[in-house]
């Protein structure tokens, strides 16, 4: 019997631990379905592909990685994967789905296979509305565990602020409840520090009462964009947080060849006072291209996102800052958003989540040269785990001192480093 007969025969023994869901390996039929992700570059190549359907097929697929010395990867909508699963387990999570919503406590709890579409429908059947990002088809616990940063932001926080309790399966195979009262450490480094703590089999977040906003986008000129990006940095530092707002550099549709300046906004509040608070914005920027601003649903506002090839967070956008992104905007698409309100100011407890100090974030959707080189010197040196694509850039996600406690809670709950195989956060050195 070979090597790959004796690992099949283990993995075939997944049954036996419990486990209820498929199991691929490589020509199996389903294996090559189960091993793509979302992003074409990241191929990987696992030795099994199991599917899960419980958390107790998490737990199974935990021990039996560990038993036969496999590295673990974990994979749902597929839009944080970044990293291969070669050699390795690739446990699947997207069959995991379903919502629950509490209108009483304001509460969801979600299943780790469960998309944002689904969680806007059943809670705006009440009347509330999530911290949910830019599409519907994003995966919630990835997008909340990694810090969520959205539209209602300013006004609410990032998503991983309103996280109430989540079911974790550890890296030893325990499946355990983390919130304020039972594994505090887990529950903070949970809000925002990615999956390199356990794997989150149900997690429950606050709902907020917004149920309409007016929202949508504007286009102007493009040569009124280092002056309509200069009027904002004064103009953002006195909008109430219910305003949220991001200014891109792109092409107009239908006419790549002609560059504009898009201003997408969201208030959630009413559209008179919507339209007061924009106008000094809109006499600065315009007159319009096109204009498509209006109330709707929350649940049916579609702000669109950009790739982030580059990313820079910045505490203020001083003019060589503005100079370098409008000149970048003319050969790639720029946005720049803005941060600020609830996103700096959380209150006490709050996770690890994001660079509070930052008062915009300006992502490039190419990498031009020297841009980088140019911004950097005005940057804070952060950057946001939701937006990364460079594994090795997880620490830069973190302040120093929320970095640092993210690597003794590490340390505390996986200190062989099990899940690794993500923008992975390495436990503290016991020696130090």
């Amino acid at each position: 019997m070979t090597v790959l007969d004796d690992l099949r025969s283990d993995v075939a023994g997944l049954a036996r631990r419990g486990f209820g869901g498929a199991v691929h390996m490589a020509g199996d039929a389903g294996y090559d379905a189960g091993r793509r992700g979302l992003y074409p570059e990241v191929d990987s190549r696992p030795v099994v592909v199991a599917e899960a359907r419980s958390a107790e097929d998490v737990r199974a697929a935990v021990t039996a990685a560990r038993e036969n010395l496999l590295p673990l990867a974990v994979q749902a909508t597929g839009h944080g994967t970044r990293v291969v699963a070669d050699g390795g387990m690739l446990l699947r999570t997207d069959l995991m789905r379903g919502v629950r919503i509490d209108p009483v406590r304001r509460v969801a709890r979600v299943r780790p296979g469960t998309k944002w579409g689904q969680v806007l429908a059943a809670a705006s059947a009440h009347g509330l509305a999530p911290l949910s990002g830019s599409s519907p088809d994003v995966g919630v616990v990835g997008y909340t565990v990694g810090g969520g940063l959205g539209w209602l932001g300013r006004r609410h926080g990032f998503a991983a602020d309103s996280v109430t309790e989540a079911e974790v399966v550890t890296a030893d195979g325990e499946i355990v409840t983390a919130n304020d009262h039972r594994n505090a450490d887990l529950f903070w480094a949970l809000r925002g520090g990615g999956g390199n703590f356990g794997l989150v089999t149900s997690l429950e977040f606050k709902l907020y009462p917004v149920h309409t906003v007016y929202a949508g986008f504007a286009w102007f000129p493009i040569e009124r964009a280092a002056e309509t990006i200069a009027f904002h940095r004064q103009w953002g530092a006195l909008v109430p947080n219910a305003m949220s707002t991001a200014i891109v550099l792109t092409a107009m549709p239908g006419a790549p060849e002609r560059r504009a300046m898009l201003i997408k906004v969201m208030y959630a509040g009413e559209a008179d006072e919507a339209r007061r608070l924009l106008q000094p914005l809109w006499e600065v920027a315009g007159p319009a291209h096109a204009e498509d601003l209006r109330v709707m649903p929350y649940a049916e506002a579609a702000m669109g996102g950009t790739p982030a090839r580059h990313l820079d967070l910045f505490d203020e956008l001083p003019d060589p800052v503005i100079e370098t992104l409008v000149e970048a905007g003319r050969l790639a698409t720029v946005e720049i958003r803005h941060w600020g309100g609830a996103l700096s100011d959380p209150g006490p407890g709050a996770g690890p989540a994001g660079h509070r100090s930052t008062a915009y974030s300006a992502i490039i959707d190419t990498v031009l040269p020297g841009v980088a080189d140019r911004l950097r010197p005005h940057a804070n040196g952060g950057s946001f785990l939701n937006f990364l694509i460079d594994p090795a850039r997880t620490g830069t996600a973190f302040t120093f001192a929320n970095l640092h406690r993210l690597r003794e809670v590490k340390r505390a709950h996986d200190p062989d480093n099990f899940f690794r195989l993500n923008f992975n956060i390495a436990p503290a050195d016991p020696r130090h």
